[in-house]
């Protein structure tokens, strides 16, 4: 090794006459920009939460009661005026000789638009005495209507009416609908032989009270769900619905049918009608015969198990007639051994296929919950989740639209101008959560290119980065600044793009490897969601398709394209042989629904339940107990 003295330009021309090696290096340093290490960080998803229910509060009506001395001192005047005209006869207008005009009992509400019942005023003084509990606003619509119309709903000359019984009996039925009778649950006034009037009057006021608060209840939980999901986690998106009770109040107490106007309350879409009918169906039901088989189980042909013969036993209870009659020889001569053979490979290929899953004869997770069914217990309680998670979404689908249901791993679309279209599709992995909302689609792009987001850029690509500057640009991807100039990955600061102080923009060109293949359908949204095409055809094929980072993979997005589109499977296809990108707008109103739903009515006419893929189910139950804590 040469040791010198000499000056740096000498050194320089020394290192490159007689190190080469060592002074390209040297030029290379000084070349490139000095790097720092690129921390190690991770972009992670939204959490659930700890659920806050809606909290009631006790409220005193002294105040409603004191609004309404207003009304008696008007009752009293008028009384006043009826005893001076009793026995005078006043001269109708345009009539020499007029009858008697007696003065009523009654009286109009300061605003002139209700007639006040004397009764009620009557009782005004144990209405100052009166609590009532309930959610505010559920207090707030009642004290605004009884302010304004002060009269009995409930009560009518001192009894309850059949309009309240019929109330009271509709609420204890909320079970039907997936409600808890006891959140509405109000005691007939007890009178038997009370005889002293402001006892009386306390008892009536407490249920009319009580049963005005009820009701509210009931129509507000029936419209929009106990639950408000946002509380939930950061992957539910859905504004909670807004129930103008103070209208809802005027409609009760104007309805000569409580009983439908309480039902209509509840949605009334196909859909939650279905739901109706499997819940009371279930209910009837006997828990019928199962057979478990051990969780952990995994067998591939050719392998052995104890579990096999549950298997087989299993395949006996769920399996067809027309299945078992065509391998009626190897199941009768099964003697419950633990060979895994050829002749039972096809038995269970079979079965998976009439399941609706991949005939690989591989038994797994989800071959063996198809094999031990679900308990009917589970199936009421995914059904009452979907009644509850239903009551999120609008009311009224409209004539066309996307259901995206993540459990079942499909996408369907709805018309009333064709049958429905539905397929198979990829979610997000449970790292990567697809989030649950409502959108409305606007764009089919061809072509598309990939804008990475954030997060996988972190998660995923800073590594490799970290090793390979010029990774990015070695596979093809675009990197640009935010103002669009595009540069070299290995000129970015990673650093800073890892610490949020330097944006950049990554994606990657259109082409055969692209990740959102040939198109992909936009619904723009804060969570970057949206349908697409992929290359990685192959996990269709699988059961559970719970592998992308958010966005949903479609079986077949031509379909799906023309569909939303309008157009023939043929002009999609002209569009992508382009070879350009280019997008055409969806002019026609069609909402999309990213939805999570363990039982839902399939458009077959069956009714589907799905594994928990998420959790969510044991999520939305612990929300549920809260509230009902919250309120017993």
């Amino acid at each position: 090794m040469l040791v010198s003295s000499a000056p740096a330009e000498a050194q320089g021309f020394l290192d490159r006459l007689f190190n080469p090696k060592h002074y390209d290096n040297g030029q290379r340093r000084a070349q490139e920009p000095v790097r720092r290490e690129i921390p190690k960080v991770r972009v992670s998803g939204p959490r659930y939460y700890t659920y806050e229910p809606d909290r009631l509060k006790t409220a005193d009506l002294a105040s409603l009661g004191h609004e309404l001395d207003a009304y008696a001192q008007a009752l009293e005047t008028r009384l006043e005026d009826e005893a001076r005209l009793k026995d005078r006869r006043i001269p109708h207008k345009g009539t020499a000789d007029a009858p008697v005009i007696r003065a009523s009992l009654e009286v109009r509400s300061p605003a002139g638009n209700f007639i006040a019942d004397p009764a009620f005023l009557d009782a005004r003084g144990v209405l100052k005495r009166t609590q009532v509990r309930a959610l505010p606003e559920v207090i707030e619509a009642i004290e605004a209507y009884y302010a304004t119309h002060p009269a009995f709903v409930w009560i009518m000359n001192g009894m309850i009416t059949e309009k309240a019984v019929s109330a009271v009996n509709t609420m204890s039925e909320a079970a039907q609908v997936g409600l808890d009778p006891a959140d509405y649950r109000v005691a007939f006034p007890s009178l038997d032989g009370v005889v002293d009037k402001a006892a009386r009057q306390a008892e009536l006021m407490r249920f009319e009270m009580e049963l005005s608060a009820a009701a509210l209840t009931y129509s507000l939980d029936a419209a929009r769900g106990r639950i408000d999901p946002n509380r939930i986690s950061g992957y539910h998106d859905l504004p909670r619905k807004e129930v103008d009770l103070k209208l809802v109040m005027g409609s009760i107490a104007a309805t000569d049918d409580v009983y439908a106007y309480l039902q209509g309350r509840s949605p009334s879409n196909p859909q939650f009608v279905r739901l109706i009918r499997a819940l009371a169906k279930l209910k009837e039901a006997d828990e019928g015969e199962r057979v478990e088989i051990a969780e952990d189980t995994f067998l591939r042909p050719g392998g052995k198990s104890i579990e096999l013969k549950n298997v087989i036993a299993a395949i006996g209870l769920k399996g067809s007639d027309d299945l078992k009659t065509a391998h009626a020889d190897t199941l009768g001569a099964y003697d419950g051994g633990e060979d895994y053979t050829p002749e039972l490979v096809a038995v269970l290929k079979d079965f998976q296929a009439e399941n609706g899953l991949t005939a690989d004869g591989i038994i797994g997770k989800n071959t063996i919950r198809a094999l031990e069914g679900i308990s009917n217990a589970d199936k009421i309680e995914k059904v009452k989740l979907a009644m509850e998670r239903l009551r999120w979404l609008p009311r009224d689908f409209g004539p066309r639209y996307v259901f995206i249901n993540q459990p079942a791993f499909t996408a369907t679309y709805m018309s009333e101008e064709r049958d429905p279209l539905s397929m198979r599709v990829v979610v997000g992995q449970k790292s990567n959560q697809t989030y649950f909302f409502s959108d409305k689609i606007e764009t089919v792009e061809y072509n598309p290119y990939w804008g990475v987001p954030y997060s996988i850029i972190v998660n995923e690509m800073l590594p490799k980065l970290a090793q390979d500057p010029s990774y990015l640009d070695r596979i093809g991807y675009e990197v640009s600044t935010v103002s669009g100039r595009q540069v070299s990955s290995a000129s970015v600061d990673w650093y800073a793009v890892a610490q949020k102080r330097q944006p950049i923009n990554v994606r990657q060109r259109p082409g055969s490897d692209n990740a959102l293949g040939e198109l992909k359908i936009l619904f723009p949204n804060k969570h970057a969601i949206y349908m697409h095409d992929t290359p990685a055809k192959r996990l269709f094929k699988k059961d559970a398709r719970a592998f992308s980072h958010g966005c949903v993979r479609l079986e077949d997005p031509r379909a799906m394209a023309a569909a939303v589109l309008g157009k023939p499977l043929d002009y999609i296809g002209s569009r992508i042989a382009q070879g350009r990108n280019d997008s055409d707008p969806v002019t026609r109103d069609i909402p999309v629904h990213v939805a999570y739903f363990t039982a839902w009515p399939e458009p077959d006419g069956s009714m589907g339940y799905y594994a928990d893929v998420y959790e969510r189910d044991e999520y939305l139950k612990k929300a549920i107990e809260a509230t009902q804590a919250a309120r017993s």
